[in-house]
């Protein structure tokens, strides 16, 4: 590559030159103001890069001076291949000095958020002037995943308990609970933010009457933006129990019996009649034969 990169600190011999610097970069960037810096947006924990958008070859590099700051704070410096990261950068930031210069940034946080400018100097006559500058405003977003509803169960006899909850977003959340329109009262909400990321938590629960139907809303607002997750309840059908089969064994067996007494009526009946035909017809033929044969004196 005919250079040399490294990470590294730049040479203390002469801290005035760091200052004298520093001021130089205060005055670039007050007269660049104007410069209207175009835009990325990325999600927290994403990476980013970000570019000079400067052509250059690898020769021209080993003579350049790069400066990355953030609003009014540095990032990153790139002096004769030598490179040093600023401590809140450390160990996230990786530098691309080779055709065009660029900048990546991991795991990003909302701290991000700002305007970084990249000041290139090339050296003239025995100084430094300003060779090229960018600016790059970064817009970090967090946002809230959809919530989550889970069953806590019954703490009391026909109440039912359920708890929203979701994290991971920025800025501060406002959590309610709605039910047709209306606001209901909520318990146990909890609200925590990340002191490092300062991504919020926020969770909330509801308790509600289970002999009737519900459809709940779990609204989540965060500055201009909202998620939410919908919880449905639907009153169980009651289980039949002994006592309500009774009635219907009763009349059951109830039929069964005067069915059966009907029929043991009706084959009474039946066989009476029938006896008392064949009597009948008994009596007729015997005196048929009296008749035919009468009893001498």
């Amino acid at each position: 590559m005919g250079h040399t990169r490294k990470w590294g600190t730049l040479t203390p011999q002469r801290p005035y030159l760091w200052l004298s610097q520093l001021l130089v970069l205060a005055g670039l960037f007050h007269f660049c103001s104007g410069i209207i810096p175009k835009s990325v947006t990325k999600r927290v924990k994403e990476a980013v890069v970000l570019s000079c958008d400067y052509n250059t070859s690898t020769e021209e590099l080993t003579s350049l001076r790069i400066y990355w700051q953030k609003d009014s704070e540095m990032v990153l410096a790139v002096l004769l291949g030598k490179v040093q990261v600023w401590p809140k950068y450390e160990n996230r930031t990786i530098t691309d000095i080779t055709n065009n210069p660029c900048i990546v940034i991991l795991a990003l946080r909302l701290s991000d958020s700002g305007t970084y400018t990249c000041v290139i100097q090339k050296p003239e006559t025995g100084t430094y002037k300003v060779e090229h500058l960018t600016k790059v405003r970064l817009m970090i977003r967090a946002d809230f995943p959809v919530p989550t509803i889970n069953d806590l169960g019954n703490p009391f006899p026909n109440i039912r308990r359920v708890i929203c909850s979701t994290s991971g977003g920025f800025p501060k959340p406002h959590l309610s609970w709605l039910e047709n329109g209306e606001e209901l009262n909520a318990i146990n909400t909890t609200l925590s933010q990340d002191p490092e990321t300062e991504l919020f938590t926020i969770s909330s629960e509801l308790d509600f009457n289970m002999t009737s139907n519900h459809s709940f809303l779990c609204l989540i607002k965060y500055g201009d933006l909202t998620v939410s997750q919908t919880f449905q309840w639907k009153t169980p059908k009651p289980t039949p129990s002994a006592n309500q089969h009774l009635p219907w064994t009763i009349t059951i067996t109830v039929s069964a019996c005067g069915i059966v007494v009907i029929i043991a009526v009706t084959v009474t009946c039946l066989t009476c009649r029938n006896a008392a035909r064949w009597r009948q017809r008994r009596r007729n033929e015997e005196n048929m034969v009296i008749e035919r044969y009468p009893l001498s004196t």
